[in-house]
């Protein structure tokens, strides 16, 4: 198993996507720590991997609030050991017109996100340059590489992307590496919510995309253990779409500029 005997700590991860990569990498071998703002959700998901037979630890954290952090790297450090993989995937994304934001609304989308990754990163980082080695995990979004709306979402993803050049950059000498994911459409529970309202939304949506599917947590979990593991031992720095090629171009468009010429 890749991960027998690590210890990695992922935030968000009571749902969704974060939920997938706890469990994926309680099941190649690795100690998790589950960190959610919510704190039945951490305890789920840490009880699912508990059940398969893997070691888990719920942790109630407000990724925007250094307290929290700390206490979350803390308590990873007392159960199993310092945190050798920081997986950076709680996010927030409000759903309103940029007019309509609100200063409040801008600031939790962007503290969740992108000040998260940087407090959890900082809280993981003495510990990792101690030892020589460690890797950091971003989960950044195609919304950081072209207008697909949520502006304040979009703008702490994006700052993710450059966040992980700096971490990668800074502390390779150290032995960290540290990539990003970018993931496109998810099937998450999110998005299963605006499908009850909207049960054409899926085939709208996978039109835009080249292999003409949505995608799946586990696509992109698939992509951010390959960072993690020894596999991309000499791979840092890099913004990894996982996004059915989205970001490459689009079909509907061409065929559109076509069909006019």
């Amino acid at each position: 198993m890749r991960f027998e005997g690590r210890v990695a700590i992922v935030t968000g991860g009571g749902s969704g996507l974060g939920r997938v990569l706890a469990l994926r990498l309680a099941a190649e071998g690795a100690a998790v720590v589950v960190a959610d703002v919510v704190e039945e959700r951490a305890a789920a998901v840490a009880g699912e991997i508990s059940e398969a037979g893997g070691r888990s630890l719920a942790q109630t954290t407000d990724v925007s609030n250094a307290t929290d952090v700390e206490a979350m790297v803390e308590a990873a450090r007392q159960a199993f050991g310092p945190a050798e993989i920081l997986i950076n995937n709680a996010a927030k994304a409000t759903d309103r017109d940029f007019v309509d934001l609100d200063e409040e609304q801008w600031e939790s989308d962007v503290s969740v996100a992108l000040k998260g990754s940087f407090l959890c990163s900082r809280a993981v980082l003495p510990t990792m340059t101690a030892r020589g080695s460690g890797v950091i995990i971003n989960v950044s979004s195609v919304n950081a590489l072209g207008y697909y709306g949520n502006e304040a979402y979009s703008a702490a993803k994006a700052g993710i992307l450059s966040l992980t050049r700096s971490l990668a950059v800074r502390y390779g000498p150290s032995g960290v590496r540290a990539n990003a994911v970018v993931p496109g459409t998810l099937r998450t529970p999110a998005w299963e919510e605006r499908r009850r309202q909207d049960p054409g939304i899926f085939e709208r949506v996978a039109a835009w995309y080249p292999l003409g599917r949505i995608g799946e947590p586990e696509d992109v979990a698939n992509a951010a253990l390959f960072l993690a593991s020894e596999e991309a031992s000499w791979i840092t720095g890099v913004a990894l779409p996982v996004d059915g090629g989205l970001l490459a171009g689009n079909l509907g468009m061409m065929e559109e500029i076509v069909k006019e010429g």
